[in-house]
């Protein structure tokens, strides 16, 4: 069981004392920033160091060559990595870091609908399938998007070397294969939904759940026919239904949605068009299920849900493409990771002036964010679990103090995130439903501010 280290300053030593920067002081220095970048999440530098020296020897160290976006997260890549036994759920997804348009800054490339300029992160966030629960990041890397040649065929596509479809399976690659008694599962969206993704996870032993985005590919069926996937879904026969709770975005309400499924089995047999690392592997063929979940009776002028999810697990009954559909359920928890990096640390708006130096802070910050969301999660996954054994004491007691009116004795992981969230603005009635993430970091904030508090007056009369 993976436990938040709530104190900044173990957490950071935990998360960076490994890196490798060229210099021990240096390393010393990625953990004294890391600690007050965690104090303070979404402030700027110069609120995050306080006093100007502080602020300039964390420029000074962004600015260093070997302070690197690599350097500073593959300890805590290997930290995720490093699993004993168990399975896991790798969920894979790509975001647009953007600095604006009117900002000068070196090395950055278009993003976006190209009045944008940044960089794409893409991410392989591990989590618990039974819960939800973030184990961390596994694996990330950076890609800066190219300019389309005008008029390029999808063959010349895929000869390209730095084509962004490419990032999914490099990810694939970084994360490497499980340990001995360790089981990954990568869920994707539609992007990963291509050959020589599923190419990547074969060689690499790893399973998948991955959302289908072209359904008039060619598939062969069990009895060897080869057609299109929709026909092919078509025929399948219904295997039940179930309702399924969706919230609300895009601008349409939450709503319980009535859905049919049906699934089957499946050779996606190797494409006429295809890239040269599809070409060196050899794979011809690829045996896997298919499950599909279509939405009926959806409220007028809402779109129908439909997931067609490509998996290496077994569906052959019910019970098991239930388990494939609740794996793609989890797919979320990435986006509100991204929510977390941007909103949350506000990485789009740090004032550095080159691509290198920005690559460095999101690296810091990507494995900050990373906390920000087991923040999150730890009160909806472990609710019952006794505050005392993560939660230091004199936290559990100043919070308990600070709460106006509320005197009772804090004994849940979720009694003080509860209590936690109230400290920072969320009010708690019937309709509110659980804190997010942002109200229970703003608690956590402030309670940082009173325990320090209390630790200078501490000092002040000895």
């Amino acid at each position: 069981m993976n436990t938040l280290e709530l104190d900044v300053d173990v957490w950071a030593e935990q998360q960076f004392g490994e890196c490798d920067l060229g210099d021990k002081r240096r390393t010393r220095r990625a953990v004294e920033t890391a600690a007050k970048f965690a104090a303070n999440p979404d402030g700027s530098t110069p609120k995050q160091t306080e006093t100007w020296a502080d602020c300039q020897a964390t420029y000074r160290l962004f600015h260093e060559e070997d302070v690197t976006f690599d350097a500073l997260t593959a300890p805590h890549f290997r930290r995720t990595r490093d699993q004993k036994e168990g399975h896991f759920l790798l969920l894979d997804d790509t975001t647009e870091i953007d600095y604006g348009v009117k900002r000068k800054i070196k090395g950055l490339t278009a993003v976006g609908n190209g009045h944008g300029q940044g960089f794409l992160l893409h991410s392989a966030l591990m989590v618990r399938p039974e819960d939800g629960g973030v184990v961390g990041m596994a694996g990330q890397v950076i890609h800066y998007r190219q300019p389309v040649p005008q008029g390029e065929m999808a063959r010349q596509r895929l000869k390209r070397k730095k084509r962004e479809s490419r990032i999914w399976g490099e990810v694939i690659d970084q994360v490497g294969p499980p340990s001995a008694n360790v089981r990954y599962t990568h869920v994707c969206d539609r992007g990963a939904d291509n050959f020589e993704v599923y190419c990547r996870l074969v060689l690499q032993k790893d399973d998948w759940v991955v959302r289908a985005a072209q359904l008039t590919r060619i598939i062969v069926s069990p009895q060897g026919e080869r057609m299109q996937l929709q026909a092919y879904l078509r025929d399948l026969p219904l295997a039940g239904t179930y309702e399924l709770a969706i919230p609300a975005r895009h601008g349409e309400k939450a709503r319980t949605a009535k859905v049919e499924v049906r699934f089957g089995s499946l050779v996606m047999p190797r494409p006429r068009e295809r890239s040269p690392f599809v070409e060196q592997c050899d794979i011809r063929e690829i045996p896997m299920h298919v499950v599909e979940v279509r939405e009926i009776d959806a409220p007028v002028n809402v779109q129908p849900l439909r997931w067609v999810l490509f998996t290496s697990h077994e569906a052959k009954t019910f019970g098991q493409a239930w388990i494939v559909i609740g794996y793609y359920e989890r797919r979320p928890i990435i986006e509100e990771y991204h929510k977390g990096l941007k909103t949350g640390c506000r990485v789009q708006e740090r004032q550095y002036r080159t691509s290198n130096r920005l690559e460095a802070v999101t690296g810091m910050l990507s494995i900050l964010a990373v906390r920000l969301l087991q923040l999150r999660t730890m009160a909806r996954s472990e609710p019952e679990r006794s505050a005392a054994e993560v939660i230091p004491r004199r936290w559990v007691e100043m919070l308990r103090l600070v709460r106006k009116g509320r005197h009772r004795v804090i004994k849940t992981v979720y009694e003080f995130f509860r209590e936690l969230a109230g400290l920072g603005g969320f009010l708690g009635r019937k309709c509110d439903g659980e804190p997010g993430w942002q109200t229970l970091w703003h608690g956590f904030e402030k309670l940082l501010g009173f325990l320090r508090g209390a630790e200078l007056i501490k000092h002040k009369c000895v």
